[in-house]
């Protein structure tokens, strides 16, 4: 058997199958930048205006596989799912000039949307994936549900209040009986005689 020829390398089934597999990306522009994408992929762009969970859509697409655009692919689309739009941390901006007692410092928060890629069309094609935004509506709605339920469970102790309020009425009636009580055993009770005076003393008789 001959030997194989200096820097050849023999390819194997693994190999062969590696290079079958179709790695589909596409290049698409949104908020004057440019984005590699592929199906499934999670990545932050400019702020969408768009409720989370809906589908959005970018038509600019400059580069689908090996297809490049001129500057767009015609008929191509990408097409991913909002899953939220939040301020991101905060990026401190700070000024000085020297010798000139001069500085500034400001923050900025940039609002940005997270989007996860669903499908990467050609051919004029139009989404096939649905928004979800019907099912999480559904499960805010069943959640809140039971919450309504709480205020019922504090008129409880409410009643327990005015069952215990009665109770405690006869309480106070027993005040005029102690003063009563209090009245009659002063008068039981003897006055006290006033001291009586001295006599005065008797003049000498002459």
């Amino acid at each position: 058997m001959p030997a194989a020829p200096q820097g050849a390398t023999e390819q194997g089934p693994e190999r062969q199958k590696f290079r079958c597999v179709d790695m589909t990306f596409a290049v698409i522009k949104t908020g004057g930048k440019q984005y590699k994408v592929a199906a499934n992929d999670v990545l932050k762009v400019e702020k969408i205006d768009a409720e989370p969970g809906s589908i959005v859509t970018f038509e600019e697409v400059l580069m689908v596989g090996e297809t490049i655009g001129a500057p767009l692919v015609e008929g191509a689309l990408v097409a991913a799912e909002l899953v939220e739009t939040k301020k991101q941390k905060t990026v401190i901006i700070f000024k000085k000039n020297r010798r000139h007692n001069y500085r500034r410092r400001n923050g900025h928060r940039q609002l940005l949307s997270t989007v996860r890629i669903t499908e990467i069309l050609t051919g004029g094609k139009k989404p096939t994936i649905k928004a979800a935004a019907k099912s999480q509506a559904s499960e805010t709605v069943t959640e809140a549900a039971p919450a309504e339920k709480a205020p019922a469970k504090k008129a409880a102790p409410k009643a327990a209040a005015t069952a215990e309020a009665p109770a405690k009425a006869p309480a106070k009636k027993a005040a005029p009986k102690k003063a009563a009580a209090t009245e009659t055993e002063a008068a039981e009770k003897p006055a006290k005689k006033a001291p009586a005076k001295k006599a005065a003393p008797k003049a000498d008789k002459e």
